[in-house]
């Protein structure tokens, strides 16, 4: 994927770069990606080396004003202090930064702020005084260097080794493994250090050139959804086929229809007993165990029955007074439930109780490699359940009316479609007959639906 289509600068977005492993090569290359002018900066230091990453320099000492400055015509523009006697380029003075961003903002300039020094390490964890990040940006980009991962802990992988190891728990020349990393990641006192309240936080796992690595950034993008909006995992000195990018990590919630009347059936299908419980109790423990949050259930007809049949799961209930009107109530209300940043929302049906975890992070995870706007199961060449929607969908969704679900939109966007091989995940159940059918397909000696693979059916 490439980098402007991942992290989607906005103009006049002011954004901090922190962490080690590729701060600037990150800097440079978005400053490039994105179309029209960009302005890049330090808030601490730079190498003399380094001014590379942009077309044209501007050097201010720190009692210029901006004012009248700034070039009328350019692509990338660096804007730095003088060279110091140790042969770096200085920062700007705050005052200076934040003119700067003022300058960005009125004339939709993306700011890119290098706010972390990291000596040229993969590695880092911050002094008292470090990362430089100002209170006014709208976004920090933490980077991490997977080469370090599987070294020893010293200071020829790691900028402030003690501190690193103080964060973690690694002995100094101990080996950082993956979950030493995440420590310090999701440290106040290490990666989300000064990151200010409001910011977006997204992290940048850099050097993921081998599949031992690749598996590594897994393993940290998952235990980091909590603490960042965004993991993206990639290599901007070995890009794959797509791009610098291989797959972009973000919440997924989820969102399961429970509001039919069941006419066909005679009962309320969401109360169907599936081995011992309730088909919606399956469906949500199902969507939880595959890491969906939040999960919304939206119910209408049997509401109460329904929710009680809930009790003890983290689930959020969302009522639909119009579920009389047709699915695509249901669809928008499990909208109105999610919340503002969501970035992305898988639907599940309440009538498919053998839709497995392992089926529902299969799809979600088309969604983090492909990043299109909807991902979805095939099964023997037929769309599936359950549904993957982006949020540059939603809109699509809300203008859906009339008893239809979330297929009426799928000739307006790209599908990644992910191809499952067990046709029982496609039944449903209308009625009794189609109720008989799906407990036949799941015999009482045979292994849960959970613990193989399975397909579903829209």
């Amino acid at each position: 994927m490439e980098l402007q289509r991942v992290f989607e600068l906005k103009r006049g977005e002011c954004v901090a770069l922190t962490g080690a492993g590729g701060k600037t090569s990150l800097m440079a290359a978005l400053a490039d990606s994105w179309p029209g002018p960009v302005i890049l900066t330090t808030s601490t230091h730079l190498s003399a080396w380094q001014v590379s990453v942009a077309q044209k320099h501007l050097i201010l000492t720190p009692d210029e004003d901006l004012s009248n400055l700034i070039p009328e015509s350019f692509h990338t523009l660096l804007v730095t202090g003088p060279v110091g006697q140790d042969e770096r380029l200085a920062g700007l003075v705050p005052r200076q930064l934040e003119a700067l961003s003022r300058i960005c903002r009125a004339q939709g300039i993306p700011l890119l702020i290098e706010a972390d020094g990291a000596r040229q390490r993969n590695l880092k964890a911050p002094a008292d005084h470090e990362p430089a990040v100002l209170e006014w940006v709208d976004r920090v980009i933490v980077v991490a260097g997977l080469h370090g991962v599987g070294q020893p802990l010293d200071e020829s992988a790691v900028h402030r080794p003690e501190r690193f190891a103080a964060l973690s728990g690694v002995a100094m020349g101990d080996l950082i493994t993956a979950d030493a990393l995440i420590k310090v990641l999701k440290n106040k006192q290490g990666g989300l250090k000064r990151i200010p309240v409001g910011a977006k936080r997204t992290l940048f796992l850099n050097q993921a050139e081998s599949p031992e690595l690749l598996a590594e950034a897994e393993q940290i993008a998952e235990a980091l959804l909590d603490d960042y909006q965004d993991v993206l995992i990639g290599s901007l000195q070995q890009p794959g086929a797509n791009g610098p990018i291989f797959s972009v990590h973000s919440p997924v919630a989820g969102v399961i229809l429970a509001a039919g009347g069941s006419q066909r059936l005679g009962r309320p299908k969401q109360l169907l007993d599936w081995r011992g419980q309730s088909f919606i109790a399956k469906v949500a423990q199902n969507a939880l165990a595959a890491g969906l949050r939040p999960l919304i259930v939206v119910t209408g007809a049997e509401s109460e029955a329904v929710s009680d049949a809930l009790a003890g799961l983290l689930v959020t209930i969302v009522h639909n007074p119009d579920w009389q009107a047709g699915q695509s109530t249901s669809l928008r209300a499990g909208l109105r439930g999610l919340p503002e940043d969501c970035r992305a929302a898988l639907f599940l049906m309440s009538d498919q109780p053998q839709v497995s975890p392992d089926l529902i992070r299969s799809v979600v995870e088309a969604f983090y490699t492909r990043r299109l706007p909807i991902a979805a199961p095939r099964i023997a060449g037929r769309r599936a359940n359950p549904v993957l929607f982006a949020r540059e969908a939603f809109d699509a969704l809300n203008t859906i009316r009339g008893d239809q679900g979330g297929r009426a939109v799928f000739n307006q966007f790209e599908v990644a479609w992910v191809d499952w091989d067990d046709e029982r995940s496609a039944l449903d159940v209308d009625d009794e007959a189609a109720y008989e059918r799906l407990k036949r397909a799941y015999i009482k000696n045979e292994a849960e639906p959970d613990d193989r693979p399975s397909n579903s059916d829209d």
